[in-house]
This record gives structure tokens, C-alpha cells and sequence, in this order.
């Protein structure tokens, strides 16, 4: 998982406004603690956390971080998936953000399971926006996940097809995996709380708007 610590004025900044830089900041921490739950439900032989910022109490046990490496997007997963492939070479990698607190472990778990990814090279997550929530490697490695991301523009409508289109590339069979929205803007996070309703993340939200109109 890739993430950056919930920090005002540094997370979520496209919330801002209608929510003040420290409801942005709470909103954060919200996904990605419950996007942290999730994904430590899901099977795995190791969790790891490839973190800009400092770690919080919001971090469950069980999972390595790392600091994230300097420059773009692109180039921070990338990085991200050679630090995987250097403590596990042979052992498929999936990286996902931290602002899809509503993912389904059961749906992961089935997906990523041992009898479904024989012949997979690949797997995709495509976002709502025309981005990826999540993309894994069978055989992660420095080599192959820079020639996949790096100069791949990166929060633009086609940045998913650019993904797809070197994937089909490098000749990877690829599985697809759900479209999943990421919170973006204020819509995607009601959005997103209406498709978890019981999550910290929808809480969140349901108190920074039940405020907003008590105030207002």
C-alpha cells in the first residue's frame, strides 16, 4: 500500500473547500485506516506500507513501512514495486492507495487467490475516474514496473488506458479486477461512504457534514 500520513494541508487537498484542511486530514486518515483493515484481511505473506510522512497510531500490527523514494507518482510506484521484488522476487505483489476504504477483502482474497492466478501476469484495478485503485505484478521487479510507470502521466481520463496499453505491451496476461472509485472530490466521498456504510470513513464524513450543517 502506498500512502501519505493524514497530515493537514497535505492529504485530500481537493476537498478543501467545502471541508477545512484538518476535516481533509481527518477524511484521510479515515480511508486509510479503513482501506488498512481491509487489505489486512486479505491473505498475504507480508504487508507493507510505502509511507511519506510519519506513521500513526492508525497503523494496525503486522506491517513493514518504508519511506517512499522522491519524485513523481510514477516514480514512487515503481519504486515501490522493485522494494517488493528485492524482499520477494518470486512472490506476486499487489499495490493499491490509501482512499478505497471501501474494497472488499472477500473479493481480493478470491482474486488474488493461488488457484486464480495461474497464467496471470497481471493484475488491474480500474479506477472510476479513468485512473487504477490497484495494480499487481506476478513477478515484480525494478526493471519491468519502470518500463510500466515511469513517464506514465499520471491523474488524467486516460492514465488507466496508458497503464493498459503498456501492460499489453510487455505481453502480460492481465486480470481485471473491479472498477472501484477513489475520494477525490467532496461527491466521490459520499459516494464511497454510501457504498460503506458501517466504516470509519463514513462516520467521519457524517460528523464533518452533520457539523457543517449545525453550523451553517
Amino acid at each position: 500500500m502506498i500512502a501519505k500520513s493524514p497530515v493537514p494541508g497535505r492529504v485530500k487537498t481537493r476537498l478543501t473547500p467545502p471541508c477545512t484542511p484538518e476535516q481533509a486530514a481527518a477524511l484521510a486518515e479515515a480511508a486509510l485506516t479503513d482501506t488498512l483493515a481491509v487489505l489486512s484481511r486479505v491473505p498475504a505473506g507480508r504487508r507493507l506500507l510505502v509511507l511519506d510522512g510519519a506513521v500513526g497510531d492508525w497503523l494496525p500490527p503486522g506491517w513493514q513501512v518504508v519511506p517512499q523514494v522522491a519524485g513523481g507518482l510514477d516514480a514512487r510506484l515503481a519504486a515501490s514495486f522493485a522494494h517488493a521484488g528485492r524482499i520477494a522476487p518470486e512472490a506476486p505483489a499487489l499495490l493499491v492507495g490509501m482512499d478505497t476504504p471501501q474494497l472488499d477483502a472477500a473479493l481480493l482474497a478470491g482474486a488474488l487467490s493461488p488457484a486464480r492466478r495461474a497464467g496471470v501476469d497481471a493484475w488491474y484495478g480500474p479506477a472510476g475516474d479513468g485512473g487504477f485503485w490497484a495494480l499487481g505484478l506476478a513477478r515484480p521487479g525494478e526493471r519491468l514496473a519502470r518500463r510500466l510507470l515511469l513517464g506514465l502521466p499520471m491523474s488524467t481520463a486516460d492514465t488507466g488506458r496508458g497503464l493498459l496499453d503498456r501492460l499489453a505491451a510487455e505481453g502480460l496476461v492481465t486480470e481485471h479486477l473491479p472498477v472501484v472509485a477513489d475520494v477525490d472530490t467532496i461527491s466521490d466521498a459520499r459516494n464511497v461512504a454510501a457504498e460503506a456504510p458501517g466504516g470509519r470513513f463514513a462516520a467521519c464524513l457524517q460528523a464533518i457534514e452533520g457539523a457543517r450543517e449545525v453550523t451553517g
